[in-house]
């Protein structure tokens, strides 16, 4: 829950609160005003903390105080979170053996860095009318991802979009940089 969304003090609405003093010890259920004027007494503020169950838990406390350590903890949490980007790999049907290779390098690199892979076959012309050029080749890369001990998950098998035959691959969990493709 956000802290602008906390009603501190009158701007709580139910009658009766269950209430945690500025120790944190449970003082049971209190009437709304005396909690109010408890939390006054103690130079503090009421705040409610927990409002979906009934009476709802406020507890008296510095709500400045409080406000800060709550937005440094999204924060932190914010700061932690793993950012997957999308990298996209094109290449035509008719691609040489060694071009291959150097895409496969560079997709297992992709892989290894936690990121996801696109993988595409453009067609054009009358390569439109060999389909299976194209699957073959990105059965290949498969191949060569599974040969060089790359884990991978696909997460869309080859399919055909316009002029374009792609597949989507992610990288499997708990998969380190430290493996590199030979």
């Amino acid at each position: 829950m956000a802290t602008r969304d906390l009603r501190i003090n009158r701007q709580i609405r139910a009658y009766e609160v269950r209430l945690i003093d500025e120790n944190g010890t449970q003082c049971g259920i209190v009437k709304l005003n005396d909690a109010i004027k408890r939390a006054e007494e103690a130079g503090l503020d009421l705040v409610e903390v927990s409002p979906n169950v009934n009476p709802p838990v406020c507890k008296i406390l510095d709500f400045g105080k409080y406000r800060y350590e709550m937005e440094k903890k999204q924060r932190e949490a914010k700061k932690n979170q793993a950012v997957i980007k999308i990298k996209e790999i094109r290449m035509q049907p008719k691609i040489d053996r060694h071009d291959l290779d150097t895409k496969s390098k560079a997709i297992a690199e992709f892989l290894l860095d936690g990121n996801k892979v696109k993988v595409g076959v453009r067609f054009r012309g009358r390569e439109l009318a060999h389909p299976e050029l194209g699957r073959q080749v990105l059965d290949r890369i498969l191949e060569i991802l599974t040969e060089n001990n790359v884990g991978y998950t696909v997460d869309r098998a080859p399919l055909m979009e316009g002029k374009m035959m792609s597949m989507s691959l992610s990288p499997l969990k708990g998969q380190s940089a430290t493996k590199k493709p030979q």
